[in-house]
């Protein structure tokens, strides 16, 4: 039996399609007013994405997935994706103030596609919206807005030389083309580069971290550590070094190699490794 997920917030279809989303934030989207019809195939839930995106950016709207659903194999089967002010707002409690400002608007505009035989079907489309369309501020509606990994690792970079992100934002703004070409607004670039802080910061792997270059420590006295913290208390650089290369080093510390070429999946973070040159080369 299918299984179905719906909310009226975005959701996470499965792997298949967090890494179509990776792919469309690496890659500059034009927009394109070509009609999504029932009947037009897809390889790849990326394409279907990448098309529907396109067109909402021509037409002024922002978009976001609604609904999933899978099979009984756990695969992705059938996904719709809606106008971002698609739904009705609902107040949590009845205490709520009553006149709320909400961008809910029960706007019916929807995309339908399912899978069959390893294609994507568009197997239907509305496009009938309750609200006024903004072709010149669609980039920046919900939904629609990139921010893809050159960006990232320049904010990154910058964050950690400590350049103020008002200027950081503005150097991406000229790299651009000016600010009509831009995909994200500066408040979203701080909110990615205080994410990042906050990421290094979560017990999980922090604390991991502290607890198992501890327990180094106290098996080999020559173990050394250092953690960087921000005022926050956050990480900001981590080095260590185990007792045979403290020992190595004071046979082959003369020349020393170092690499900053490798970067971790998970936070982005530069790593560094120390290697002495011994007589072999």
């Amino acid at each position: 039996m299918d299984h179905i997920n719906t909310s009226l917030d975005d959701i996470e279809l499965d792997e298949e399609h967090d890494e179509a989303v990776e792919e469309l934030n690496d890659n500059h989207v034009q927009p394109n007013s070509i009609l999504p019809t029932v009947g037009m195939v897809f390889d790849s839930v990326n394409q279907v994405k990448s098309f529907y995106r396109q067109y909402a950016i021509s037409k002024g709207f922002g978009i976001r997935t609604r609904s999933s659903r899978k099979n009984s194999k756990n695969e992705l089967c059938y996904f719709m994706m809606v106008c971002s002010r698609a739904g009705k707002y609902v107040p949590l409690n009845h205490n709520e103030k009553i006149g709320r400002l909400t961008l809910a608007n029960d706007c019916a505009a929807r995309m339908i596609v399912s899978k069959r035989d390893d294609k994507w079907y568009i197997s239907a489309f509305d496009d009938v919206h309750s609200h006024d369309l903004s072709p010149t501020k669609s980039r920046l509606f919900r939904g629609n807005k990139r921010m893809n990994l050159n960006v990232k690792r320049t904010l990154d970079l910058n964050a950690e030389a400590g350049v103020r992100m008002n200027k950081s934002y503005r150097s991406l703004v000229c790299a651009t083309g000016g600010y009509e070409h831009m995909e994200f607004v500066e408040q979203d670039a701080r909110n990615y580069v205080a994410k990042q802080k906050r990421a290094l910061s979560k017990d999980g792997d922090a604390k991991a971290l502290l607890n198992h270059f501890s327990s180094m420590r106290e098996i080999h006295k020559d173990f050394f550590f250092d953690i960087d913290v921000d005022d926050d208390n956050r990480i900001l650089n981590v080095f260590w070094a185990d007792a045979r290369s403290r020992a190595a080093c004071e046979y082959f510390g003369d020349v020393i190699s170092f690499d900053t070429t490798y970067l971790t999946n998970k936070y982005d973070m530069s790593f560094a490794p120390f290697v002495g040159l011994n007589h072999h080369g």
